[in-house]
C-alpha cells in the first residue's frame, strides 16, 4: 500500500529526514516512535503534502502511484488521512457542515455524486455513535472550545466518515488523560479493517497498550534505526532512546 524509499527531506535548508525506508501493507498497523526532533511529524506532514518541506531525494508510492506528484487534495481523494497533533479550530464553521463538505470534496474528486442530506445524517449518527462523539458536539463550531479529548475524538470521527485507506495518527495521545486515551484508542480499534492501514506516530509506549501495532519502528536523527514487533516498544519503555542515539552518532 505505502512504500517509502530513501526519503530525504529538508526544512529551511536543514535536513530532517535522512534516508527513511518504510513499507506498510493493507490491514497493517505500524508505529513510529522516537524522541523530540527525530523527524516523526515531518514524515507525517510530507506524506500528507504539507507545504514547507523540501524533498531532496527518495520515492513514495501509495497504492502504486507516485505520492509526491500528487497535490494534498489528490492524496486525500486517493485515501490518505492525517489526524494532526494539534487540530485546528475554525470558528463560524459547524462541525457537521465541515464533515459534509469534506466528504463531498472527496466524492467529487473521485467522480462520484454529492451525498444526499438524509444519507449524510444517517451515516453521521452511526459513525458518531461508533466513536463516542455526542450529537451536541456535531452542531458546535469545528474544534472551537473543545477539550483535548474532544478534539482528538472528533478527528477519529472524521476518519470514520472519510473511510481512508491509510490513516496517519500524529501523536494522537498528546495531552490526553488515561480515560480519553482509552476512548480514542477504542474508537481507532473499531475502525481497523483488512483493507485499511494505520501509521501511528508517538513518543510513548502507553498508546501502544491500546492500539497494538504489527510493527514498531524507532526513528532517531531522521532515520529508522531499528524495526521489530510489539516487544520493541516495551524495550524502549525500559531503556529509552539513548542506545539508538549513540548508534546514530
Amino acid at each position: 500500500m505505502l512504500r517509502i524509499e530513501g526519503l530525504r527531506v529538508a526544512v529551511e535548508g536543514k535536513r530532517i529526514l535522512d534516508g527513511v525506508d518504510l513499507e506498510i501493507a493493507a490491514g497493517e498497523t505500524h508505529a513510529v516512535m522516537g524522541p523530540n526532533g527525530s523527524g516523526k511529524s515531518t514524515l507525517a506532514h510530507v506524506l500528507a503534502g504539507r507545504e514547507g518541506y523540501e524533498v531532496e531525494d527518495g520515492r513514495i508510492t501509495f497504492m502504486g502511484e507516485d505520492l509526491l506528484a500528487m497535490e494534498p487534495e489528490e492524496r486525500a481523494a486517493a485515501g490518505l488521512f492525517l489526524a494532526m497533533q494539534y487540530p485546528v479550530e475554525i470558528p463560524g464553521v459547524s462541525n457537521m457542515y465541515f464533515l459534509r463538505q469534506a466528504i463531498n470534496a472527496v466524492r467529487k474528486a473521485r467522480g462520484e455524486p454529492e451525498i444526499a442530506a438524509g444519507a449524510f445524517m444517517k451515516m453521521l449518527r452511526e459513525k458518531a455513535k461508533l466513536v463516542g462523539v455526542p450529537e451536541e458536539l456535531l452542531r458546535r463550531d469545528l474544534n472551537t472550545d473543545f477539550s483535548g479529548g474532544e478534539k482528538k475524538r472528533n478527528e477519529i470521527l472524521q476518519l470514520a466518515m472519510l473511510e481512508p485507506r491509510l490513516a496517519i495518527l500524529d501523536e494522537t495521545d498528546s495531552g490526553l488523560d488515561i480515560d480519553a486515551l482509552k476512548a480514542v484508542a477504542g474508537a481507532v480499534n473499531g475502525l481497523r479493517t483488512p483493507e485499511r492501514a494505520f501509521l501511528v506516530i508517538t513518543h510513548y509506549q502507553r498508546l501502544l497498550e491500546y492500539i497494538v501495532p504489527d510493527r514498531v519502528h524507532v526513528m532517531v536523527r531522521g532515520r529508522i534505526r531499528r524495526s521489530g514487533g510489539r516487544e520493541l516498544a516495551l524495550e524502549l519503555e525500559q531503556r529509552g532512546y539513548e542506545q539508538f542515539a549513540a548508534e546514530a552518532a
